[in-house]
């Protein structure tokens, strides 16, 4: 393997030279810079990246961690923030915790000194510890966390309008017996859309109890096994909100075994609008999340933390989530959807700002 002796003497400039080249650093002449860049290529030679971020005290590499890396939302989360760090020469470096301290601590271990900062995604109960310990140690950024962390940045998705809204919607069509299929205990995303769920019914004097509350845990098969729960019911609900659309299309193929016709017999709504919603049969109704604009929004942020160009702080950030209606809702409406996240409205309005805009409770009020 080449050097950067190497470098040097095939370029006749000193090792000091090729390094400011190389990192740019400072200014040297275009006659030697090419020199410099044509001997590199010409030997193939690879910087050694741990010894360069010894003096550089950088690694241009961002710690990604995520509950799973299975699934479509986790997917474009990965790809927002791999996009932003490419425009911005930055490498990540990506593992999973499934919601696990023990996981997380494994893996935020394994990355210090090799990162120069992580983006970690701490939804689930249980993960305070994990933020407490990481907190301080590297600079962090947090994707959908349960509270706000005191000198933490935190990016988070608007679950409980979302949720509200879509089951609103469902209201506005004319259903009053409407079941909702739940994500996983202790996971702030499910507990957020199944309080909007709740709201909303509350709010029509709908309230239906636990009884049209079924468990699901975000993946298609607990979709299917409840599609069975529900269609045992004593009486059969006249729509479903699901929590995710993984275990809405779950739902939509099992009832359509089971010979009910979405949205006829019943109607399915979902949240996340992956790409694949729009291409089943019927296309699903769901809550758009931008989850590729998430990753990214969370990298440049981390970033601007990263050059002095914004302090380390309690900055919460909230992002839209949008109704798009398709046809498994019952509705029709090509193009239809509601953006209620610019706006600040009252409590009991129409969705509008964050949930902490237009909640009381979300307020603490």
């Amino acid at each position: 393997m080449a050097t950067i002796r190497d470098v040097a003497e095939a370029a006749s400039v000193s090792i000091a030279t090729v390094s400011r080249v190389l990192n740019k650093k400072a200014r040297v002449s275009e006659e030697t810079a090419r020199r410099v860049w044509t001997a590199a290529a010409e030997l193939d030679y690879w910087p050694n990246e741990a010894a360069r971020s010894l003096t550089t005290n950088q690694t241009h590499v961002i710690g990604v961690l995520l509950p799973d890396l299975h699934g479509e939302f986790f997917s474009e989360v990965i790809r927002g923030i791999d996009q932003a760090a490419r425009e911005s020469r930055y490498q990540i470096l990506v593992s999973s915790s499934h919601a696990d301290h023990d996981e997380v601590m494994t893996a935020a271990k394994s990355m210090q000194g090799r990162i120069d900062g992580l983006i970690f995604m701490a939804s689930d109960n249980g993960l305070a510890e994990s933020v407490d310990r990481i907190q301080g140690r590297m600079p962090l950024v947090l994707i959908n966390p349960r509270r706000i962390v005191k000198g933490t940045a935190s990016l988070r998705i608007g679950n409980f309008l979302g949720a509200r809204e879509a089951v609103n919607h469902l209201l506005r069509l004319g259903h009053e017996d409407i079941a909702i299929l739940k994500g996983p205990a202790g996971n702030i995303d499910a507990e957020e859309r199944l309080r909007g769920y709740r709201h909303a019914l509350a709010a029509a004097d709908r309230d239906l109890g636990a009884s049209r509350e079924f468990q699901g845990d975000f993946l298609e098969p607990s979709g299917y096994r409840a599609a069975a729960e529900i269609l045992g019911s004593r009486r059969r609900p006249t729509a479903v909100f699901a929590c995710n659309d993984m275990m809405a299309i779950a739902l939509i193929s099992a009832f359509g075994g089971a010979g009910l016709k979405v949205p006829e017999d019943i109607a399915v709504v979902g949240f996340d609008d992956v790409a694949i919603a729009r291409y089943i049969h019927p296309p699903l109704t769901t809550v758009r999340v931008e989850a590729n604009q998430l990753g990214q929004r969370a990298l440049r942020r981390l970033l601007a933390i990263l050059s002095g160009g914004e302090a380390e702080g309690a900055v919460e950030e909230v992002l839209p989530a949008t109704l798009v209606v398709r046809e498994s809702c019952g509705a029709s409406l090509a193009g239809y959807s509601t953006d209620y996240s610019r706006r600040k409205e009252s409590p009991g309005s129409m969705p509008g700002g964050t949930a902490r805009d237009s909640d009381p409770e979300a307020r603490g009020d």
